[in-house]
């Protein structure tokens, strides 16, 4: 295929056909439809920070220029870098929306290769003018590549592929990162020669990367007819705008800023906190980086288990408080170092009082992998795929503001005495209130999160058929009742949310009534005793059901009293007869809960629910089977639950 600009629309007309799902996010890595894609990526990142980290240690330690001394080069070689973040991220989600992205990403290789050989002759004449140039086009390099990354995933891979894909991603991009640091810091310091290694290196990573890219299969254009609009500014807030239409995807977009903030002041101190609190040499700096990249790796790739291959947003909170937790007994496990100087690296493991800290930011950044990953697997699968890409560029952008306020904020609390341990504790205590200001103003985070400790902790919670709820649209999942703790049962085995129609009378219940109310589960009373609450209740279910949402409903009318499937009330019936009036297609999804009867939250014979909490023991097993959907149209209440009945399996 050209690499030229005006050929990147050549596959825009390639149907997108659903590949069969890999059984696991490792399997992706022989898949054409990931594998080369994953490559490329991190060919880039690897080259990246190659560069970047060689041509900072040269002027620092092997020249001398009078206009850039070596306590600015950091400083300046990272502001360059991330200037065309700011400069062209929504000019590049624009074309990421409008052309083929393996078209995009070819001519974006291509623009590598020839920056790389710019680079080589600016290492090999050690030239820092031509060198901070190819810097910044470096930067505009991962500026284009950035929104196509993420709109690339969503398309090949499937909703149970999804965290798991960008696990792989995130994971491969921190390894790359680590690789292109040290192998930059190594070649860089060969006498003589390093330059000139330094300088193949990046040209041979570069052309690794577009041999990659080749086998990248089409991508079509999600918006061909978009027009560009030029403006940055102006891009940026429309952009902005389109994903605050959506709560959950606008407050991920803040969430993963604010990871980025937290980690810049992490990445950026190690060296001072080696040196001057672990009084370690350069080797105590890099092991540092070393823990903290492969932390994140881990919890990147932790993911997709924890999640059961769905798009597990409650692993958002687990994470946030991972990261405070271990952020704030780093800076007590500064308090017990033992007085020394000079630490080589094999001195500084020989003691005992360090390993609290080496484990500490291991779990830390693993934290930090398990808070990110679903909250870019969740923008992905929640945004409108025609302005995906944009919505990833406008992250970008606010990614950006953040790391250089970051280092902004972090400066000027040295400047006004803060120790680099206090600076950790005050992140950690500032994570904890940003972590609950975005779990409040969405409550869809909270919610998985309870939904993921009680499948998880509580129960030993089985799911069966769960790829029969539908990914998109709005469809109606009946189930049958069997405890006080359903509804939330039923959000874990759900990658989307689900709202509920429940009995007005379990809004009552301590805490469990609090949590249906952040649900905004929908109260109903019987007709008879409070008919404002009926109306309102089908009023609102229309609604969800419009808004192409999912709603649920346990049609026995309220918890069972003996274990047995009680009969179905006629409600759906007027639910779905104001669908067809809507003019909606909405298939009804059967599914059924077992063995929850004389677990703690159900009732049983001669006892209340929520008594003798051990009563069932400890991680009771218990399961959820969803049947296939059934069409509006073909819905009974008596044939829907005899389909509840089959799933639920004959009663001991």
């Amino acid at each position: 295929m050209s690499h030229d600009p005006g050929a990147l629309t050549a596959a825009s007309s390639l149907p997108a056909t659903p590949p069969p799902a890999a059984p696991n996010q490792f399997a992706l890595l022989r898949q054409r439809r990931f594998a080369p894609f994953f490559w490329t990526q991190f060919a880039g990142a690897a080259n990246d920070n190659l560069f970047k980290f060689a041509f900072t240690v040269m002027v620092t330690y092997q020249l001398s220029v009078s206009w850039l001394p070596p306590a600015m080069a950091g400083l300046v070689i990272g502001a360059l870098f991330i200037l065309p973040f700011l400069l062209f991220s929504a000019t590049c989600g624009q074309m990421a929306d409008k052309y083929d992205k393996r078209a995009l990403i070819l001519w974006v290789k291509w623009l590598e290769i020839g920056i790389m050989g710019l680079a080589a002759a600016g290492f090999y004449a050690q030239n820092v003018p031509i060198l901070l140039v190819c810097t910044f086009l470096m930067g505009l390099h991962s500026t284009i590549f950035g929104p196509v990354k993420f709109a690339y995933l969503p398309f090949h891979l499937s909703e149970r592929e999804l965290t798991g894909g960008n696990g792989m991603v995130e994971m491969g991009t921190f390894v790359a990162i680590l690789l292109g640091n040290v192998v930059g810091g190594l070649m860089i310091a060969v006498p003589e020669a390093g330059a000139r290694q330094v300088a193949l290196a990046c040209v041979a990573l570069a052309v690794v990367g577009r041999l990659c890219a080749q086998r990248i299969p089409p991508t079509p254009a999600t918006d061909p007819s978009l027009r560009i609009n030029w403006n940055p500014v102006s891009e940026t807030w429309r952009n902005l705008k389109l994903a605050h239409q959506q709560l959950a995807v606008f407050r991920s977009l803040l969430g993963i800023s604010w990871m980025w903030f937290v980690g810049a002041v992490f990445l950026s101190n190690f060296p001072a906190f080696a040196k001057e609190v672990l009084h370690g040499n350069e080797q105590v700096a890099s092991m540092l980086l070393v823990v903290f990249s492969v932390g994140v790796g881990v919890g990147s790739l932790l993911c997709e288990r924890l999640s059961h291959r769905h798009v597990e947003i409650g692993l958002v909170p687990l994470g946030a408080i991972g990261m405070t937790v271990f952020a704030i007994d780093l800076y007590f496990a500064t308090h017990a170092l033992p007085p020394h100087a000079g630490y080589t690296l094999s001195g500084f493991l020989a003691q005992p009082a360090h390993w609290r800290l080496i484990v500490d930011l291991a779990l830390l950044s693993l934290c930090a992998g398990l808070y990110s990953v679903p909250m870019y697997a969740l923008i992905q699968m929640r945004s409108q795929p025609t302005h995906r890409a944009r919505i990833i560029a406008a992250n970008n952008i606010m990614n950006s503001i953040f790391m250089i306020a970051s280092s902004v904020i972090a400066g000027l609390m040295l400047k006004a005495g803060m120790s680099i341990p206090q600076i950790f504790l005050a992140l950690g205590l500032a994570n904890a209130v940003v972590a609950c200001y975005i779990f409040l103003l969405v409550p869809e985070y909270l919610l998985r999160f309870i939904a993921w400790i009680l499948s998880r902790l509580v129960y030993r919670y089985k799911i069966t058929g769960d790829e029969a709820i539908p990914a998109e649209g709005p469809a109606v999942l009946v189930a049958n009742h069997v405890s006080f703790v359903d509804a939330v049962l039923l959000m874990a085995a759900s990658p989307r949310p689900i709202r509920f129609i429940m009995d007005h009378q379990i809004f009552k219940v301590p805490v469990l009534g609090a949590v249906f109310r952040l649900a905004k589960c929908i109260p109903i009373a019987p007709q008879k005793d409070d008919p404002e609450t009926y109306e309102r209740a089908f009023a609102e279910a229309a609604k969800v059901l419009r808004e192409g949402d999912l709603l649920g409903i346990f049609p026995e009318g309220g918890i069972t009293r003996d274990g047995q499937l009680q009969p179905f009330r006629g409600g759906l019936m007027k639910i779905l007869a104001q669908a067809e009036a809507d003019g909606l297609q909405v298939p009804v999804v059967p599914m059924a809960l077992t063995n929850l009867w004389g677990s703690y939250f159900s009732r049983i014979e001669r006892q209340g629910a929520m008594t003798h909490p051990f009563r069932r023991g400890l991680f009771s097993r218990v399961g959820l089977n969803v049947g296939q959907p059934v069409a509006a149209t073909q819905v009974t209440m008596d044939g829907l639950r005899e389909r509840v009945a089959a799933l639920l399996g004959p009663r001991p």
